[in-house]
């Protein structure tokens, strides 16, 4: 029994990465909004376990949006679920574009596909936008303790000052020179301080 439902699971991570891969135009950041979406649906993780999921994705090497495939899999079924995410993410991309690049040169000076593309590229920044809403949102502010709204949150102060003191020191200071790792690692710090 326990197999049919570990099968079961697996199968449903590979079809559910694969919607997400197949819809998630413009990359990583691209993939937040699918995944919120899933971990409502499924129950599989968090809004602060999709937070978490951002910064290590964003602080590990490889593509963002594999890395959170490889996250959830992991974290819902073990290496297999991981490795089943993770296939299932890029399985539809690499049909795809194996189907695009045996039509593109035959059909790249078409006028519809000139329009599909032009439409494409909107719809990259439109998820990336909604991305971007997204994690500010996790980030920067907090939910209301106790209210029935889930719509009702209230700012995160020592967020939006850490926020805003990282934005002007890479921006208005000799700091901007520095490795992006430098960054990562002090808000690696500073959060684990503030998690004391």
């Amino acid at each position: 029994m326990p197999l049919t439902v570990d099968f079961m699971l697996y199968i449903r991570l590979f079809l559910e990465f694969c919607r997400v891969g197949l819809f998630s135009v413009g990359g990583g950041l691209a993939t937040i909004p699918f995944l919120t979406d899933l971990g409502e649906r499924t129950g599989w993780f968090s809004p602060g376990d999709l937070a978490n999921m951002i910064a290590i994705s964003e602080s590990t090497p490889g593509p963002m949006g594999v890395n959170m495939a490889t996250y959830v899999g992991f974290h819902t079924g073990g290496v297999v679920g991981g490795v089943v995410a993770t296939l299932g993410l890029v399985s539809s991309s690499i049909v795809i574009i194996l189907i695009i690049a045996g039509f593109l040169e035959k059909f790249r000076q078409s006028k519809v596909v000139d329009g599909v593309f032009y439409g494409l590229r909107a719809a990259s920044v439109a998820l990336i936008t909604a991305a971007l809403l997204q994690v500010a949102k996790i980030a920067l502010f907090r939910p209301a303790q106790g209210l029935e709204s889930a719509f009702t949150v209230y700012p995160n102060e020592i967020a939006i000052l850490l926020a805003a003191a990282i934005f002007v020191l890479v921006k208005f200071t000799p700091l901007k020179k520095l490795h992006p790792i430098c960054f990562i690692g002090l808000a690696a710090l500073v959060g684990a301080v503030l998690q004391m």
